[in-house]
């Protein structure tokens, strides 16, 4: 990690040093003009009006994605092969590797619902500049130690942390873009933040497919690339102008995390916790077990483990390929009807190709074909990136964001591992259709709650 520092420690790279969170003598930091109301007079580019920092601010978050995607599904395409190499198993069928790889995955979850919550909080008190670094540095290290992991529960430890910084780096970044970005192209934005996550896992099929004939643990190796990131990010991204000011008039009295349960705000914390609880425990059920599922399939029970592998990649890929149709698809929504609306209709659509998929058993050339029309509907949650933070007060943005979201992360943990216990497993078999086939009903409680939600130009939520 050596040649990541190179301002003289973590604080050099970070500006740590010149952060105190809680003095009220400190001068004001200074302020860039960096918010859409000053493309005005800022450097712009001849594409948009953008301004050169806005640009920057955008592709750090866009990197920051794209890295996400790859570090956080390196393990989902290799979960089953790789826990049983290291519990020793006879066979990937066996109840004791789905076991350990979804409480491996529950970890992951855990840790990203936490990392969430934490890097959301040093978000609004340091920075979105600063934390959105912190949050790359953590995941690709420690999704780089993976390769070491010698049990189940090393293994666990070491997705466990990295998920700290994959969770961080969602709030952090689309907090950062929905106060440098003009209201016009955020669904726009949205729709290309969430493809960045998409080519991340392409990135991932592809490394996983490239590497298929060596031991599964090397894989995790190419999650080390986006430390290298962090240096550009620190060097090159300022902190928003919204946040900075709000910091300057509110050093006295930063507010507390109570204040998502305070006034006005409570509902609106309430019914973003429903929507995101309900959504991403259906999204991670089918994320982490159709792989497991298309490679338990009767009609490939003969294959190797290297033409399952790539099976479950080729899956993958198609799956997410699709899915970046989607993410525009869902922007021109917003756009059309607003993204309440929007994420109601996405949410429709998510329901009944997921309820589609899995009502009756499929061999896995059906699958090549159902599977991708449940990742078209994915693009909802790029909607999330420029719905949800501005829901809240500016110093409770990150917060409010990382925590809403990542409560719904922790209920994809639990729903990961209770899913997985409907897996019918004996004498070869490992069926987890019925297991989502319930899952996807969870959509009807996500629909419900996002009605409750305002639009944005309905919020009576004093921003500040």
């Amino acid at each position: 990690m050596g040649s990541i520092n190179c301002g003289g420690g973590v604080e050099g790279v970070f500006g740590l040093a010149d952060v105190n969170m809680s003095s009220t003598q400190d001068a004001p930091a200074p302020v860039v003009e960096y918010s859409s109301a000053a493309t005005a007079t800022a450097p712009t580019t001849a594409l948009w009006g953008i301004s050169s920092l806005q640009w920057k601010s955008g592709i750090a978050a866009w990197l920051g994605w794209l890295f996400d995607g790859l570090d956080m599904h390196l393990y989902a395409l290799v979960a089953t092969p790789f826990v049983a190499e290291l519990l020793n198993a006879a066979s990937t069928s066996d109840r004791n590797v789905n076991q350990k790889s979804s409480i491996i995955q529950a970890a992951f979850l855990v840790g990203w619902a936490l990392g969430g919550g934490f890097f959301g909080r040093l978000g609004d008190l340091i920075g979105r500049s600063r934390a959105l670094g912190l949050t790359i540095l953590v995941y690709a290290f420690f999704t780089g130690l993976s390769f070491l992991a010698q049990t189940w529960w090393q293994l666990m430890i070491f997705r466990f942390v990295a998920a700290l910084g994959i969770g961080g780096e969602w709030a952090v970044g689309s907090s950062l873009l929905s106060e440098t970005w003009p209201a016009r192209l955020r669904p726009w934005l949205a729709a290309i933040l969430q493809t960045g996550v998409n080519i991340g896992v392409l990135l991932a099929c592809a490394v996983t497919s490239s590497m298929a004939g060596l031991p599964y643990r090397f894989v995790f190796l190419a999650g080390i690339v986006p430390a290298f990131v962090v240096v550009w990010i620190r060097r090159s991204v300022p902190e928003p102008h919204e946040w900075q000011a709000a910091r300057a008039a509110n050093r006295d009295k930063p507010p507390k995390i109570s204040g998502l349960f305070e006034g006005p705000v409570r509902r609106i914390t309430i019914f973003t916790i429903l929507v995101c609880a309900s959504s991403l425990t259906a999204w991670w059920a089918f994320m982490f077990w159709v792989l497991q599922h298309v490679r338990s399939l009767p009609d490939v029970a003969s294959w190797t483990a290297a033409e399952k592998t790539r099976l479950a990649s080729l899956t993958f890929f198609l799956m997410i390929g699709v899915s970046i149709g989607g993410n525009f698809f869902a922007g021109a929504l917003a756009r059309i009807v607003g993204y309440r609306w929007g994420i109601c209709l996405m949410f429709v659509g998510f329901f009944a190709a997921m309820f589609g998929t899995f009502i009756v058993p499929r061999d896995h050339v059906q699958m090549l074909w159902w599977a991708p029309a449940v990742g078209f509907f994915s693009g909802v949650f790029g909607l999330f990136t420029m719905y949800l933070p501005p829901l809240f007060p500016t110093l409770l943005r990150t917060t409010g964001a990382g925590f809403c979201y990542n409560i719904g992360r922790l209920a994809a943990a639990g729903g990961t591992i209770f899913f997985g216990a409907f897996a019918k497993v004996g004498k070869g078999t490992n069926d987890l259709r019925l297991a989502l086939f319930y899952a996807s009903f969870l959509f009807i409680p996500a629909i419900i709650g996002a009605l409750f939600l305002p639009e944005l130009h309905d919020r009576k939520v004093a921003n500040g």
